[in-house]
């Protein structure tokens, strides 16, 4: 085993380098139970950080869906968010990975990555111009 492998520290500054993003609970089971941690970021290794068929680019896109229609806390999406506007995808392009949820998950999944997404970006709109209820 390297030093990483048995430091938490250095492990989960590791995990921030490659992924470009820690969540809450990485931070917490680092010290309250590594060996767990270390299983979990292996399969995440595997399928999502490991360079295989599909970029890095690609990826990030189906994890935005996923944790979307999953109706993730919007941190996490919005963790995938950054990550894949560092990669050079464009908010546009991200907004229609996310759009792909409504037929599938409906509305309520979407807004809630609609939201993470319009945060991240500064997304605006246009207020009415007439009167009406705010929703």
């Amino acid at each position: 085993m390297t030093t990483t492998e048995h430091d938490p520290q250095t492990y989960i500054d590791d995990m921030a380098r490659r992924r470009g993003y820690v969540l809450d609970y990485h931070k917490v089971m680092a010290k309250q139970d590594f060996e767990v941690l270390q299983a979990a970021n292996g399969l995440v290794s595997a399928a999502y950080l490991d360079q295989r068929t599909l970029d890095r680019r690609t990826k990030e896109l189906i994890f935005i869906v996923s944790l979307t229609v999953m109706r993730a806390a919007k941190g996490h999406i919005q963790s995938h968010i950054k990550v894949a506007l560092e990669l050079g995808v464009t908010a546009k392009e991200i907004l229609e990975a996310i759009e792909i949820s409504l037929p599938e998950a409906g509305i309520v999944a979407f807004q809630a990555g609609f939201e993470a997404w319009r945060e991240v970006v500064g997304a605006d709109g246009l207020e009415p111009t007439v009167a009406a209820f705010q929703g």
